[in-house]
């Protein structure tokens, strides 16, 4: 997927600092900036995003979910429900970003269980140069790649960042791994130190971010959760016997609690705000 001529051609001069202005010189100087503490790009008008900009944030943050079974108890689009919950606290944790709406497919494939939609990774890789290019021309200077659920990971997003850093200098694209598999990991590691059994899918990990998320009871179906236990995971492998349920769960999510999904959400923000301030240039 390859961006028009002419917008490629204004990326250039962008990218190489004589067309910011071009944009920063539009009408919206005729519109006065209110004060707004809004960081959801598709909640905010034109010319708050402008100001936003002008105030000094910019990099967009582009976060993916995904859809897909997790286990009875939990809704499919989880993943979407997690990420624009978790990329919204670091946007506002960071204080200089906006976050574009969640991207709401990832590589993956259905399955005999209904409930998973994917993509491939060609789709991905094209979406996500489209979008983030996309920002650039809305007068974002940098765009931070990240995503909560494991498809396309790390290479995708890798190989988009270094594409379009190559392509155009100044503008930098980062692509954020620590909010996932590292964030992912040390809530595991906190699991097992308070002996917590271990889990892949639709588990402890999961359901509880569900939990702790789910304020109005529509994403979690918590009747169920009492019963949420699938098949073991032993030495970080799914042990699938002749008497398997067959139900999505990798693991055992009977002991999700809300208090244990704030923790995975605190987590995964502490990660990526680390990570992205050390990323991101200084002036």
């Amino acid at each position: 997927m390859r961006i028009g001529s002419v917008s490629h051609s204004l990326l250039m001069l962008i990218a190489g600092g004589t067309a910011f202005l071009i944009l920063a010189a539009g009408p919206a100087q005729a519109v006065p900036c209110g004060q707004s503490d809004l960081v959801e790009f598709e909640k905010m008008t034109w010319v708050e995003v402008k100001c936003a900009i002008a105030a000094g944030k910019t990099t967009a943050l582009l976060y993916t979910g995904g859809v897909e079974q997790r286990g009875p108890q939990n809704a499919n689009g989880g993943h979407n429900f997690i990420a624009h919950a978790t990329v919204e606290a670091i946007a506002r944790e960071l204080g200089n970003a906006i976050f574009l709406p969640v991207l709401p497919y990832t590589p993956n494939d259905a399955e005999p269980i209904p409930g998973t939609i994917g993509i491939t990774n060609e789709l991905l890789a094209a979406m996500l140069e489209r979008i983030t290019e996309q920002a650039f021309l809305n007068g974002f200077r940098n765009v931070i790649l990240m995503g909560d659920h494991a498809g396309g990971q790390p290479e995708v997003y890798e190989e988009v960042a270094n594409k379009l850093n190559a392509r155009y200098g100044a503008l930098r694209v980062f692509y954020c791994d620590q909010v996932y598999r590292p964030a992912n990991d040390a809530f595991d590691q906190y699991l097992a130190q308070h002996g917590y059994p271990p889990g892949l899918h639709g588990y402890i990990f999961d359901t509880s971010e569900m939990m702790y998320l789910d304020k109005d009871n529509t994403w979690v179906r918590r009747d169920l959760v009492p019963s949420a236990v699938g098949d073991p995971v032993v030495d970080g492998k799914v042990q699938i016997g002749p008497q398997s349920p067959y139900n999505g769960i990798q693991g055992d999510a009977r002991r999700s609690t809300a208090e244990l999904g704030k923790r995975a959400i605190d987590m995964k923000v502490d990660y990526a705000v680390r990570q992205i301030r050390s990323l991101l240039p200084t002036k």
